[in-house]
């Protein structure tokens, strides 16, 4: 179980995608904490052209939660056409806060707080999320 409070999302889901090739079940929590590196505007100018390209009703589809962005970004790093990958993906569970239900303390991985890289510009998937226009609590 990992707490994403304060990880560079890229970095967590390459070492979650890895572990879950491996057959390891992985529960993140906190997933709108998770932070993404780069200018603000930048990284949501980027975010809302994949949100608005293509129809509607036929996709392709690009989520507007934070933990769905962070399943799809883990997505992208997965062989997820494959059987492999599709096992990989199931092993996987992302909450957007720290559920009720999960009695076990979650672990954060300090090799990839953005706090030790002193990484300046950045945006957590809460607020990205916000801005995509999904309803947070």
């Amino acid at each position: 179980m990992i707490d994403a409070t304060n990880l560079i999302a890229g970095r967590l889901s390459s070492t979650v995608a890895k572990k879950a090739l491996e057959g390891e079940k992985i529960h993140i929590v906190n997933a709108g904490k998770a932070v993404i590196s780069g200018d603000k505007i930048n990284t949501f100018k980027k975010y809302k052209q994949k949100r608005d390209r293509g129809d509607p009703g036929f996709g392709p589809k690009f989520p507007k939660r934070a933990d769905l962005i962070l399943r799809r970004i883990i997505r992208g790093m997965l062989p997820y056409k494959k059987e492999r990958g599709r096992n990989a993906m199931r092993n996987i569970k992302i909450f957007i806060d720290y559920p009720e239900e999960l009695k076990q303390k979650a672990k954060t991985i300090e090799s990839l707080d953005f706090r030790k890289m002193k990484v300046q510009k950045r945006i957590t998937l809460k607020d990205l999320s916000q801005r995509l226009g999904t309803k947070y609590e």
